[in-house]
């Protein structure tokens, strides 16, 4: 697999955050079709975040790859002559935080979930606008960081 992290990453601006980064270890994933880092120190200011403290406060970082990939599909027209059903190879990006609700009750996990439904064959016949929307998706991401976490935190869009 192709996908490693360089401890420590830096994160994305937030509101009330300076210079937040994150050091990561490498963990064991759930499944032999994923890579698992676990956020084990934050750095910069981020008061009243914490790092992974076990299992009920997770913090970790987890990539997905299909299991079995799909081929590409036969061309088998329908009467319009397209394809009519191509398969999907499903890629996922999960982060998993321990979240408090109420300061004595336990921690819920809360999840964020890129998923990237990748239609079968376009990795070989369109390489470059897999990457071009997977460039402009995190661009996006980097560009909203700050606006994403108010608009949580808010309920303001």
């Amino acid at each position: 697999m192709a996908i490693a992290l360089t401890s420590p990453i830096t994160g994305l601006a937030q509101t009330g955050f300076t210079s937040p980064t994150y050091t990561v270890a490498l963990s064991n994933a759930p499944d032999v079709n994923g890579k698992q880092y676990v956020v084990s120190a934050l750095g910069g200011t981020q008061t009243d975040a914490t790092a992974q403290t076990g299992a009920d406060n997770p913090f970790s970082i987890t990539w997905w790859a299909p299991k079995v990939y799909k081929p590409r599909p036969a061309i088998m027209a329908n009467g319009a002559g397209f394809v009519s059903r191509v398969p999907r190879n499903v890629h996922k990006l999960v982060t998993r935080k321990g979240v408090l609700v109420h300061a004595d009750q336990p921690r819920e996990i809360m999840p964020i979930t890129t998923e990237i439904p990748v239609p079968a064959g376009s990795e070989t016949a369109s390489p470059a606008e897999l990457r071009a929307a997977l460039s402009a998706h995190a661009g996006a991401l980097m560009q909203l960081a700050a606006g994403l976490g108010d608009t949580v935190v808010t309920g303001i869009v």
